[in-house]
């Protein structure tokens, strides 16, 4: 007959062993759940990345409202964009009148290339507006002088 004080041993590291069983068993769920979680995250990371890069590819200038008026929006200029992307009065400033320019311009000459009326001063600021927001958003470049000039 089996020694009951071994059999009590026996039966004691069973029970431990079962209990470890069941709390690896549990910690093996929470692993599998939480990789399956990362490998959503990583499917919808890739797919919300692409569909990112394939916006900003064909992004064109989006119109904005400002005081209930639409208005085409500058967007700021990154490497590899053209100025295809802004909006067509601001192509013509910078292509009409800055490119085709001898040298350095000032929002006059900007004014009469693109066919603004530039009599009147007050009518001449908005384009001036215009340029120095191209000038922001790093389409152009102004010189403490108040001239114009594309990026270098």
């Amino acid at each position: 007959m089996p020694d009951p004080e071994l059999l009590e041993r026996i039966t004691t590291r069973r029970a431990e062993l079962d209990e470890l069983e069941e709390q690896l068993a549990k910690q093996l769920e929470a692993v599998r759940a939480e990789r399956d979680e990362f490998a959503v995250a990583e499917r919808v990371l890739e797919r919300v990345s692409e569909q990112l890069a394939e916006e900003r590819s064909s992004a064109r200038p989006i119109p904005g409202q400002v005081g209930g008026r639409a208005v085409m929006l500058i967007p700021h200029r990154r490497p590899g964009t053209g100025e295809s992307m802004l909006p067509p009065d601001c192509q013509r400033i910078i292509i009409a009148a800055v490119r085709q320019a001898a040298g350095l311009v000032m929002a006059r000459e900007v004014g009469e290339a693109v066919g603004a009326d530039i009599s009147v001063k007050a009518k001449l600021e908005p384009l001036r507006r215009k340029l120095v927001r191209l000038v922001d958003r790093g389409w152009l470049r102004k010189l403490p002088d108040g001239r114009f000039t594309t990026r270098l």
